[in-house]
């Protein structure tokens, strides 16, 4: 470490994309740049009231050249771009999209460019739900279970259901398509200038847990359990892959094209993608048996253990166990909430209804005004909602609600879940509902950990990144007192993007592995939440009520059970 070494972590999320410039000697953030989706912000090839949620690749390019040569530029150093050893990309997942055989988005080609069915199918779209239900039921008539690795259950969130839904819904994207490729594997494909969809390196983590890949099948399910769900499927299995590959491999080097573009040079390595949450959980500095709780506005949480301990262990109801996913040489385990930030979101838009629709037509203030007092009051809702939510009694209160407000995703999935709040009478208020909802987020997080404790895999605490858990003390405590166990919070602000730069420095080769890099360049921890064991009794109360309200939602959930009123 004598020379000056310098690598970049770029975190692509559901919103923004973020590159982190950092010193692999020591993890220090030289400098960083974030850069918000264009199109995404203006809701386009978006349709809510489906569950349909699509992103275009030009959001993603734009981001990367945009921050990328910000960090550079706010670096302050002119020579430093000659000092950048290696570039990671961390994604959300599953989030896939219809290339052709060069790899080349069909919404990036002539005739597709405003299709939905044509970008990227984002994590959170939930319209393969018919999709995902069939291959469930498919996979029950084979003899070898392809879904054993997958939790036992597959999602509408993932890679064959998304895939078999677009092909099913649109014929110029079905005529166009030959691969379906995931944005963490797209990427450095992108900035390497591959041209062959076949060499492609795919993501160890995407595959095992999205896309039925196991090294116990050689690779992924045979070409018949694909064929037999749908023609439509036929061929595919032969035009995707049978190699993973971890995130301490490197995908190639930055292609002349990208160099140019970036301000960098060819001499620069590029990273083998991941999820985001999953190189979230390296900058986390995740140890075993430590859940490493990724929490925005969804959550995923993260464990590693070690081979030798999960021998002959199958986690039912979780999103996966995948030798390498997140650390190389240990299983990785994921499971998580599809929706948390995300229902303090629909909250406070809940709740700024008139500030949204009626502000704008006041004839007592002018517009500009009016826009500026709606941003101010916006900014301050949720932090004040926390204030007065924390402020009230712990005496007996009645709102109970579940936050399946975007289905649910562990334990055991099911997107065509909803939401439901009970309890509610004339005394209940907007810090009351709050903190129904917070509450409700956080029980979701106690039924993972029991779905890890019920089946043999011990927790020994929790590590809070992400948003929420650096920005919601009050949030973060009601975790610590519902899980009856201390969270750690990283100090880092960008984790996500601090383990993509860690795993660039293990491709450069500044380090020999994942763990030496976690330990030369994690920042450690900036405050611990302990449970507060007078609260115990009252949420353990709670919780059973969340578990019968879920229950009751569940049952009625079900197309063949008919409401008692009608």
């Amino acid at each position: 470490m004598n020379e000056a070494n310098y690598v970049i972590g770029v975190d692509y999320g559901t919103d923004s994309v973020r590159s982190v410039l950092v010193d692999a000697a020591n993890g220090n953030e030289i400098s960083s740049a974030v850069f918000l989706y264009p199109r995404w912000q203006k809701g386009l090839y978006c349709n809510p009231a489906k569950n349909q949620f699509r992103q275009h690749p030009l959001d993603y390019i734009e981001g990367l050249i945009h921050t990328i040569k910000a960090c550079l530029q706010k670096s302050g150093d002119p020579a430093i771009a000659q000092k950048i050893r290696s570039i990671s990309v961390d994604t959300t997942g599953s989030t896939p999209i219809a290339v052709d055989g060069h790899g080349v988005p069909l919404s990036l080609k002539p005739g597709f460019e405003e299709n939905p069915n044509a970008m990227f199918v984002l994590w959170k779209d939930h319209t393969a739900i018919k999709e995902a239900n069939e291959i469930n039921a498919h996979a029950e008539k084979f003899e070898t279970d392809y879904l054993q690795y997958s939790g036992g259950i597959y999602s509408s969130e993932w890679f064959w259901s998304k895939l078999l839904h677009v092909l099913r819904e649109d014929r110029a994207v079905r005529n166009g398509i030959y691969s379906w490729a995931e944005q963490c594997d797209w990427l450095p494909f992108l900035l390497c200038g591959e041209t062959d969809v076949k060499q492609m390196k795919r993501s160890r983590c995407a595959a095992g847990h999205k896309a039925l890949w196991a090294e116990e099948f050689g690779g992924l399910p045979p070409e018949e359990f694909f064929a037999s769900l749908d023609p439509l499927l036929k061929g595919f299995r032969a035009r995707l892959f049978d190699e993973t590959y971890t995130s301490a491999v490197a995908a190639g080097k930055l292609s002349a094209e990208w160099a140019e573009k970036l301000g960098l040079t060819t001499d620069v390595w590029v990273g083998v993608g991941a999820f985001d949450a999953h190189m979230g959980a390296v900058g986390g500095q995740i140890k075993p048996y430590f859940v490493s709780k990724v929490i925005g506005t969804s959550t995923c949480d993260m464990v590693v253990i070690p081979k030798a301990e999960m021998e002959g262990k199958l986690v039912k109801g979780i999103c996966g166990q995948v030798d390498g996913s997140i650390i190389p040489d240990l299983i990785g385990l994921e499971a998580g909430q599809s929706a948390f930030g995300d229902v303090y979101a629909w909250f406070k838009n809940l709740i700024s209804w008139p500030l949204n629709n009626l502000l704008a037509q006041s004839t007592l203030i002018d517009p500009a005004t009016a826009q500026a007092l709606k941003e101010e009051l916006e900014s301050k809702i949720i932090s004040t909602l926390s204030e007065q939510a924390a402020a009230l009694g712990d005496g007996d209160y009645h709102e109970i609600a579940v936050d399946w407000l975007n289905g649910r995703r562990t334990p055991i999935q099911n997107q065509e879940l909803k939401g439901a709040i009970t309890g509610l009478n004339l005394g209940t208020d907007a810090p009351s509902l709050f903190r129904a909802l917070a509450e409700a987020t956080c029980f979701g997080a106690k039924s993972i950990i029991e779905c890890y404790k019920e089946q043999d895999i011990p927790v020994h605490g929790i590590i809070g990144i992400g948003g929420v858990a650096k920005k919601s003390p009050y949030v973060m405590q009601m975790m610590a007192d519902i899980l009856e166990m201390p969270i750690l919070i990283h100090r880092f602000e960008h984790t996500c993007a601090l383990g993509a730069a860690m795993f660039a420095a293990v491709i450069a080769g500044v380090y020999p592995n994942v763990e030496a890099a976690m330990d030369a360049m994690g920042t450690g921890f900036e405050k611990e939440y302990q449970p507060n064991r007078k609260k115990q009794k009252m949420y353990r109360e709670h919780y059973q009520q969340y578990l019968a309200l879920g229950r009751y939602i569940e049952k009625y959930n079900k197309k063949d059970v008919k409401p008692y009123l009608s």
